[in-house]
């Protein structure tokens, strides 16, 4: 395995003072992790104990919208990391620690699970969705969902030397995705980041008690399908299909919600594929993180298998006349 980056290894500066400030005075700090943006963390360890220490440093980062939606996913009895201690001004908070259980590397020990593990994770959602949604988030609709996938001519089509007439591709999905907008279903708590590395499993817990969520601090108020495509069309690991298909199943009947909901479920994740797409694109160009890359083939595939529902041939028309086949594969990335 590579040597994590030295800025992800050191600890901020201010994280003894915070520690000692909260019990935790003289307790060793090791790296953990990074992300996509600027927030990291590092693991606190003390007196035959253990915590999460995030940096999330202004102006880059602001954990008020980690914190504020933590407080409320427990309020609704879900189960967010505990908050031990909090400085917002200087972008640090203690977290109650997970430990190192991810669903992502739990299924790739033991595939047998995934029917097992992925309906926990769908009633995770009919739980939350049984909820209005936090006070105070941003709505996360249909303008919301064009301005997202802008990020595919801004980014990839650069990328890869395509000529896209950005408002024809914008009318296009505006006019797939407009009836979705308007299908009655939600708004409910999106939390944007719902897939298999941002679930803990937790151990001596049952039900949705099992799982721990991370990586929420971007929830938004919008449509329920939407984080279900998230966790079942996962750009880092493939999810197998009957699976999916079992899972949708499974939230219409717990829901009710029918057949608007399937149909927003591959609008939606054609929509956040190829966001991502983008996405993943400019962390390669802008941010220097080429791995990023690597998940592309993933998401074209699991973006083409979205397309062929029958309600979206103008999109798939429309990608299959300006992005042919050669553009979609690792030779045009660079």
């Amino acid at each position: 395995m590579a040597a994590a980056p030295l800025s992800l290894m050191i600890p901020p500066a201010a994280a003894p003072e915070f520690l000692a400030a909260n019990g935790w005075g003289g307790a060793r700090i090791e790296p953990l992790a990074g992300d996509a943006s600027f927030r990291r963390y590092f693991r606190v360890v003390g007196n035959d104990r253990t915590a999460v220490l995030m940096d999330a440093p202004p102006p880059d980062e602001d954990p008020r919208p980690f914190a504020a939606v933590a407080d409320w996913l427990g309020q609704v009895g879900l189960t967010p990391p505990p908050i031990l201690a909090r400085d917002l001004a200087a972008g640090l908070l203690l977290l109650g620690d997970f430990g190192d259980s991810r669903l992502r590397e739990t299924l790739d020990a033991a595939p047998h699970r995934e029917a097992e593990l992925y309906a926990l994770a769908t009633d995770v959602l009919v739980h939350l969705h049984r909820h209005a949604p936090m006070d105070g988030l941003r709505p996360h609709g249909l303008d919301e969902w064009l301005d997202e996938i802008m990020l595919f001519p801004d980014w990839y089509a650069q990328a890869t030397d395509l000529t896209i007439d950005r408002d024809e591709f914008r009318d296009v999905w505006r006019a797939a995705l407009a009836p979705i907008a308007a299908d009655g279903l939600g708004p409910v708590t999106v939390l944007r980041d719902y897939h298999a590395e941002n679930i803990m499993l937790l151990t001596g817990r049952e039900g949705i008690d099992h799982f721990g969520l991370l990586d929420f601090q971007d929830a938004l108020a919008g449509h329920p399908a939407y984080d279900l495509c998230s966790v079942l069309e996962d750009a880092r690991r493939d999810v197998t299909p009957s699976i999916e298909r079992q899972m949708i199943d499974r939230y219409i009947a717990a829901t009710g919600a029918g057949k608007a909901f399937e149909i927003a479920y591959w609008g939606l994740a054609a929509q956040r594929n190829t966001r991502i797409i983008g996405v993943f694109t400019r962390l390669w160009k802008r941010d220097g993180k080429p791995h990023y890359m690597d998940f592309q083939q993933r998401m074209w595939g699991l973006l083409e298998r979205d397309l062929a529902h029958p309600s979206f041939k103008l999109v798939r028309d429309w990608f299959d006349v300006n992005v042919p086949p050669a553009k979609r594969q690792p030779e045009a990335w660079g």
